[in-house]
């Protein structure tokens, strides 16, 4: 495809890649400039570090998982870029924050030791830490398909009145484990626990993120190019065989 002229550039941020990204999860980024590649555009990556100047261009968000330790580290740069990051949702960019970056987009995160970190407020969620972690394999209803993942969390989520949540629980704990609901959806902004990392083994929703991105970047309609997901959707269907037994 190097021959081929590009149908534009798509400028992906990654958030915190060293204090936030510890279960894997930069795989996702890897994952969606390998996409954009796949249909014809021009990723850009960016990774975005405490204390350095957000970007110019940013047409689609990441961020990842991390110790508690670590959403202390960045708390303060979040808040820095808060409002870049508001204006952004606002704008409608397409955004992907898993684990401990989804708690920090969400109202607040209140650790083991009850430190209360404000979050951005984007996702109407609040997050308790416990000192019982939730482990496991996971299978999601969603609107794109069944999704898969992992998750490893110690943090307990509730949704706010009104809130979407990302998926449905099929197998596995989701937000809090009892109320069968995974993640948060508001606008193009999703949060998610699922490792794994999530975007490789679910290319409906990478490419869900790249359309929202390329339109967003370019102002024209996505272009997509057929893609061969033949290994992904078989180990997809294979966990969700083997985990949703009686559904």
């Amino acid at each position: 495809m190097s021959d081929v002229p590009s149908k534009g550039e798509i400028h992906v941020v990654h958030l915190y890649p060293r204090e936030m990204s510890i279960y894997g999860d930069l795989g996702n980024t890897r994952c969606l400039a390998s996409r954009i590649r796949r249909h014809g555009y021009t990723p850009v990556v960016h990774q975005h570090h405490p204390g350095a100047a957000f970007p110019e261009q940013a047409h689609l968000v990441v961020g990842g998982g991390g110790q508690d330790s670590g959403q202390v580290r960045v708390e303060a740069d979040l808040e820095r870029i808060a409002d870049r990051l508001r204006s952004l949702f606002d704008a409608g960019t397409p955004m992907l924050m898993i684990c401990g970056m989804y708690q920090l987009f969400g109202n607040a995160f209140i650790t083991v030791e009850g430190k209360r970190l404000p979050g951005l407020g984007i996702l109407d969620v609040t997050t308790q830490g416990n000192a019982k972690r939730m482990i496991g394999p996971v299978v999601l209803d969603t609107e794109f398909g069944d999704v898969v993942g992992y998750e490893n969390h110690s943090g307990s989520t509730t949704l706010g009145a009104g809130q979407a949540p990302f998926g449905t629980v099929r197998a596995g704990h989701g937000n809090n484990g009892t109320d069968g609901t995974e993640g948060a959806r508001s606008g193009n902004v999703f949060g998610s626990y699922l490792h794994g990392p999530i975007l490789p083994a679910n290319p409906a929703l990478a490419d869900a993120l790249v359309a929202l991105a390329a339109e967003l970047a370019t102002g024209a309609p996505f272009e997509p190019l057929a893609q061969d997901d033949a290994f992904a959707d078989e180990a997809r269907s294979r966990q969700v065989r083997r985990l949703v037994k009686r559904g």
